[in-house]
């Protein structure tokens, strides 16, 4: 592989926000586990802040594969480089 290709693969790799995407939403998951099992007092007060983490988290992964699939018909207001 040349060196213009492996630098365009890492740069394609790292723009990627999948992994990103997955391992915070994740995150929150295992942050809900944890405070519901273990909570104690302030149960009440971060509970819905790990909801919310990942509530926001799926609406991310939702926009980015919308926006996806408008970036492969060819939609106008589609964004650019989400293949």
């Amino acid at each position: 592989m040349e060196p213009a290709q492996l630098v365009a693969a890492r740069i394609r790799r790292l723009a990627d926000p999948r992994p990103a995407l997955a391992v915070g939403t994740g995150l929150w998951v295992v942050a809900t586990v944890v405070v519901a099992v273990v909570g104690g007092e302030l149960r009440d007060d971060v509970l819905p802040v790990c909801v919310a983490g990942i509530v926001v988290g799926l609406l991310g992964t939702a926009l980015f594969l919308l926006q996806r699939r408008a970036a492969r018909r060819g939609d106008r207001g589609a964004q650019v480089g989400l293949d």
